[in-house]
């Protein structure tokens, strides 16, 4: 395997990876950034990065106390998460007012991923009765201070126990950072109760605003986000988990976001066009729903 060293912070290696849907070694290339290559996968179409770090290596090296308040978002997790609390809170409860009738009916709900909290907070107070899994330490511990230490696991599905069943299983921006997506989903469909849902939101690499950018585009962020689905290798990873989709479409995935936000993250279109937008900022820091169109929510059933 080739190793490499990144540049910046992050001091593990990196290592040539296999596709991490099917496997396969036959590849070709979409764009190179050094040391990172985004490939497309010829088996499957999945396109994905390597090299990248080793899977023991992501949590510490990626997911540490900086990704949550970053110097560099548009690179590397959130200028400030947690600052953002409401507005993600906002975000959720408007993307479940329209994905309502795809849900189940409130019972118990586990959020892979689940960051501090903020979806199951949103989630209990409709009714649910809540679970999370969280690995990363900094958002573990304020999840289990806002939630509670029994409701908030230290890790991903490993920890769940033979048996545990939930009525819906959410992963929301959480497949594309994980080195298997297909044993995740695997793993849901042996915790889902009969007739339980899951619900998958990611993003779309082949929606006309990810094309338009290339290489430019806001999600190839490639210390987190391992692979890219679009509607086609999506549909194959949930459908091989056993599951059949209900609904899957880019309706639902805007998401609430303030003015710095955007400014920011323009800086990967062109510095001249983020020199040009911040001088807005000395107008105020208004938040405004935005949906490019660029992500994709599935709900789906068991077989």
């Amino acid at each position: 395997m080739s190793v490499r060293q990144l540049s910046d912070s992050p001091s593990a290696p990196l290592r040539d990876t296999a596709c991490p849907m099917c496997g396969g070694t036959q590849r070709r290339s979409r764009f190179q950034e050094p040391p990172f290559g985004v490939w497309l996968c010829t088996s499957c179409d999945l396109t994905y990065v390597s090299p990248r770090m080793a899977d023991d290596d992501l949590l510490q090296e990626v997911y540490d106390a900086t990704y949550w308040t970053s110097p560099t978002p548009r690179l590397r997790g959130y200028r400030d998460y947690l600052g953002d609390g409401e507005l993600i809170a906002e975000t959720f409860r408007r993307r479940l007012r329209g994905l309502a009738q795809h849900l189940p009916q409130p019972g118990t709900v586990l959020d892979v991923g689940c960051a501090a909290g903020g979806f199951l907070q949103v989630m209990e107070k409709a009714g649910w009765q809540i679970q999370g899994l969280e690995p990363s330490e900094t958002m573990h511990r304020v999840a289990n201070e806002r939630l509670g230490p029994e409701r908030v696991r230290a890790g991903g599905m490993e920890c769940l126990k033979e048996g545990e069943l939930f009525d819906l299983i959410t992963f929301w921006d959480v497949l594309e950072h994980l080195p298997q997506p297909p044993e995740a989903l695997a793993q849901a469909a042996s915790h889902l109760a009969p007739g339980g849902k899951i619900l998958v939101l990611t993003q779309n690499v082949a929606s006309p605003f990810a094309r338009l950018l290339g290489r430019r585009w806001q999600h190839y962020k490639h210390l987190e986000h391992l692979a890219h689905f679009h509607r086609g290798t999506l549909k194959a990873a949930i459908e091989g988990a056993g599951f059949s989709i209900e609904t899957m479409g880019p309706r639902h995935t805007g998401k609430l976001i303030r003015l710095d936000f955007l400014v920011e993250r323009s800086a990967r279109i062109s510095p001249l066009l983020e020199r040009a937008l911040r001088p807005l900022l000395r107008l105020g820091n208004p938040s405004f729903y935005c949906n490019p169109m660029d992500e994709l929510v599935a709900v789906a059933s068991r077989c």
